[in-house]
């Protein structure tokens, strides 16, 4: 059937053609997508937070700077949700990446190994919560503006 072709694609196996035709699983459309939509935007803006948040570190000092990475950093986990969970829901991955955020913070009320305190911070800081939420509700707000409606059934 394909014999002149070293290689084709038929649903979501890739048929091989030699002597013996050998279909190997693979999810070429699906691979590639979350929810329906290329994991590029999301790689895209997981980088772009990176940036940002390396960006305002770098040209500002004091609040503006703390605040705007710890809203930044829920950002990034945010964007590893979607990554993560192809189908999550804008509010879910919100939620999620809040508490995530909320929960690191509330670790830092214990002793955090030397090891992780660049990462994870080292003192409980509340006003840290509040940005921490402001950064989960611009997430969510950008990914329920620009993810593709779903066809009604």
């Amino acid at each position: 059937m394909y014999a002149d072709a070293s290689r084709a694609v038929k649903r979501d196996l890739l048929v091989v053609a030699g002597p013996s035709p050998v279909p190997l699983p693979v999810s070429l459309p699906r691979a590639a997508t979350v929810g329906g939509v290329s994991r590029l935007p999301v790689l895209v803006a997981a980088a772009l937070t990176v940036v940002a948040g390396l960006g305002v570190r770098a040209l500002w000092d004091g609040p503006v700077a703390k605040y705007a990475g710890d809203a930044l950093y829920t950002v990034l986990i945010y964007a590893l949700i979607v990554l993560a969970w192809r189908h999550v829901r804008p509010m879910v991955a919100a939620l999620l990446a809040a508490g995530l955020s909320w929960a690191i913070e509330f670790a830092q009320l214990g002793e955090v190994p030397t090891v992780l305190r660049p990462l994870l911070g080292s003192t409980f800081n509340p006003p840290d919560l509040f940005w921490y939420a402001v950064g989960a509700a611009a997430a969510w707000a950008l990914h329920a503006r620009f993810r593709p409606a779903r066809p009604h059934s």
